[in-house]
């Protein structure tokens, strides 16, 4: 007879064997959702102050500076536990806190991005045409263009006069302040427009913002419009028509940050896309005390436009900013940046069930899974992306478990479909060890993302375990 073999105990087999497969919530405690609806109070309020990478840095800089952040001056010595930053252009920004150990072992970083997709003006942006007022836009990364109308927009830059005088431009975000928009065809009228694919319905040379009808002048002066809408910039701001040349105006979406949900479980924003990244690897460093290697938050401008130019991440600020510090140890920079590490701070495409055939379920991430951990962001061959190595994979692995970290891995999008680059190419290029971390998105690039709460603290708590090695 042959010998009866013991049954396998599958429940146990599962635990040990295989990755749950359960929405993230089922693994938390009740108070860590307490916890996560608090940080995201504040996280609201960073959105609403913080729509354009300037406002991003502005309010940044405050929060470091109340934390003892100090301007970094390259011909000061600096003992562990200080706090500096260097602050490029008033678009990109380093903060870092000396560490017990200086930069003998590397520095630890955090790098996200500020920026975002919206409309940008042209350099002769004011025109009238048939009694309207309008201003012609350049748009600014990756964006579906139909989604940018007939909705509020607000006004968000800088103004720099011939003289040098800096005029801070913000409206239509405080209650009473006028508030702008793209226009878009009525349906009875939009049969031809409805024919056409959604990349083609609306033309960028059509997203031309509406600022104004009422005429300045009598009825047969020309341009009445358009000169009554120039003397209420003038009286409010001193500028001129001239000056929009030497001008970084940006309109974005006027929505302020809310509750999304019966549950309010989610919050929904402009501009997750990365500030949701920048503002948890932030609160992370300023809520670090003398950690044990020198650490650094870096965010970065330009990644919706390839991480180009002098306050992007492919210019040599991060690279020159860590020769500085590394010098002052009696070090090279090159044996510094070559034993440091990286967390790309970048969110994640979120699984969606309403398109889920761009989707390979088994490699997204969820809402309320935690923290996206992505080894690769590329697509169709893996192009343009960096990956993180197996090493460095199971050194974050462990050390998120180690601080009952959530997390998650995904891919974005399918194979064939899905793909974009973050800013860990840049810094992978440094010969620096870097993994995508970041949270889970719905509706990316468009005007209103949503993310998770339970995901966005502990994206938080990912990133303070990173720097101190221990999570609150």
């Amino acid at each position: 007879m042959a010998k009866k073999t013991e049954k396998p105990d599958v429940k146990k087999l599962t635990k040990e064997l295989l990755i749950p497969r359960t929405s993230g919530c089922y693994q938390s405690e009740e108070k860590t959702f307490k916890k996560a609806d608090e940080y995201c109070e504040d996280y609201k309020a960073f959105m609403d102050a913080s729509k354009t990478e300037r406002e991003s840095v502005e309010t940044a800089v405050a929060m470091a500076e109340k934390k003892g952040f100090e301007p970094y001056d390259p011909a000061k010595k600096y003992a562990a536990g200080d706090k500096v930053y260097v602050n490029n252009r008033g678009k990109s920004l380093i903060l870092a806190i000396i560490g017990e150990k200086g930069c003998r072992e590397g520095v630890r970083i955090a790098a996200a991005h500020i920026d975002s997709p919206r409309l940008d003006l042209k350099p002769h942006p004011l025109y009238e045409k048939d009694d309207l007022a309008l201003l012609k836009t350049h748009y600014y990364g990756g964006i579906k263009k139909y989604q940018w109308t007939a909705i509020p927009l607000s006004m968000h830059g800088v103004v720099i006069l011939k003289d040098g005088t800096k005029v801070d431009v913000r409206m239509g975000e405080k209650a009473g302040e006028p508030q702008f928009c793209v226009t878009d065809l009525l349906p009875h009228l939009g049969a031809e427009q409805m024919g056409k694919s959604l990349s083609k319905a609306i033309e960028g040379e059509n997203l031309n913002i509406l600022v104004g009808s009422y005429p300045i002048g009598e009825e047969d002066d020309s341009n009445g419009v358009k000169l009554n809408v120039m003397k209420i910039l003038h009286d409010r701001f001193g500028i001129t028509e001239e000056d929009f040349v030497s001008a970084d105006i940006e309109f974005v979406p006027a929505f302020k940050a809310a509750d999304i949900g019966f549950d309010k479980s989610m919050v929904g924003a402009y501009g997750h896309d990365d500030r949701v990244c920048a503002y948890t690897a932030l609160t992370a460093l300023l809520k670090t005390e003398k950690p044990e290697n020198t650490s650094m938050v870096v965010l970065a401008d330009r990644e919706e436009v390839g991480s180009d130019g002098n306050t992007g991440l492919n210019s040599e600020f991060l690279r020159y900013f860590v020769a500085d510090l590394a010098q002052a140890e009696g070090m090279e920079p090159r044996h510094v940046l070559s034993r440091s590490k990286c967390l790309s701070a970048d969110v994640s495409a979120a699984y969606d069930p309403t398109y889920s055939s761009v989707y390979e379920a088994a490699n997204s991430c969820y809402l309320n899974g935690g923290v996206g951990v992505m080894k690769y962001t590329g697509a169709r061959g893996k192009s343009g992306t960096s990956e993180a190595t197996a090493e460095f994979m199971a050194e974050v692995r462990a050390l998120f478990e180690k601080n009952g970290v959530l997390w998650q891995t995904g891919e974005l999008g399918k194979v064939d479909v899905g793909g974009g680059g973050t800013v860990a190419l840049c810094i992978a290029n440094l010969n620096v060890d870097v993994v995508d971390v970041g949270v889970p998105v719905l509706s990316m690039h468009s005007p209103f993302e949503i993310v998770s709460k339970l995901d966005v603290y502990m994206t938080y708590r990912g990133f303070k375990a990173f720097f101190a090695e221990k999570a609150e």
